[in-house]
């Protein structure tokens, strides 16, 4: 299943800088091993925010979760999930080809 997952980062102003930063990096590798294993498709960020959206893939929701979990900044996350279901006129479309 693919997922369009947004997340906003509530991470507190008053973190300390080198905490700041050691979680950018943990994130970091993070996404490349979700990336690596298929889970995390694509990644946006999203200007003037410290938020992203993503294209996910994971068997079901509760996997999603569980990838989404294993991020080190999760505790800080919003996170929004919308399951993603292709439509008929792509599956026509590669129907054609």
């Amino acid at each position: 299943m693919e997922f369009l997952v947004r997340t906003e980062n509530r991470l507190p102003a008053d973190t300390p800088d080198v905490t700041r930063q050691r979680l950018r990096e943990a994130e970091r590798k993070r996404a490349g091993e979700r990336r690596d294993a298929g889970v995390l498709k694509r990644l946006w960020r999203v200007p003037g925010r410290n938020a992203t959206i993503g294209l996910y893939e994971a068997a079901d929701p509760a996997a999603l979760h569980d990838a989404i979990a294993s991020l080190p900044m999760w505790r800080w996350l919003d996170v929004t999930v919308e399951a993603l279901a292709t439509h008929p006129q792509e599956r026509q479309a590669g129907q054609m080809t």
